[in-house]
């Protein structure tokens, strides 16, 4: 009878593995050159659990966020933009540089922040570009290195 019992026991102890393994996943994402500023601790801990509707997933980068499977990537710690005539635009009392379209995402840089913050958010859900950012900022940014710059030329929200 022992035998059967650890059998039992190990089947079980593997049906449970597999079970967690399906409810939890981890989103590769790389991490930016800048992740260890402290700045990005702070805002990393400012996170929402959910964002859009979607919720919050795992990733193995330091600084880093990540919602749906990911529909909507942060990341911390890029290299803060220059100067520049891309579209800038003010969300959630954070300025941000509208970065050239790509076909499948948008992406976002906070302007004027050192470190900066990326967002970038996948093309083709049912997502108000401009609500998530604006979302996304009132969270972040009590978290956020001061302003050392700001938008001279607004667009009153990112192209969708």
């Amino acid at each position: 009878m022992p035998r059967i019992r650890r059998l039992v026991a190990a089947g079980s102890a593997v049906i449970v593995a597999a079970f967690l393994a399906g409810c939890s996943t981890t989103v590769h994402l790389e991490p930016a050159d800048d992740a260890n500023n402290p700045a990005c601790a702070a805002v990393s801990v400012l996170l929402p659990d959910s964002l859009a509707g979607l919720d919050r997933v795992w990733t193995d980068a330091q600084a880093t966020g990540a919602w749906g499977d990911p529909t909507i990537v942060l990341r911390c710690g890029v290299e803060p933009p220059a100067p520049s005539t891309l579209n800038c635009t003010t969300l959630g009392g954070v300025d941000w540089l509208v970065l050239d379209q790509e076909e499948n995402r948008q992406r976002l840089v906070t302007y004027g922040r050192d470190p900066a913050i990326e967002v970038t958010i996948r093309r083709g859900q049912e997502i108000d570009f401009a609500t998530v950012v604006d979302k996304l900022s009132s969270y972040i940014q009590s978290g956020l290195a001061p302003a050392t710059a700001h938008c001279t030329e607004r667009v009153e929200t990112p192209a969708s």
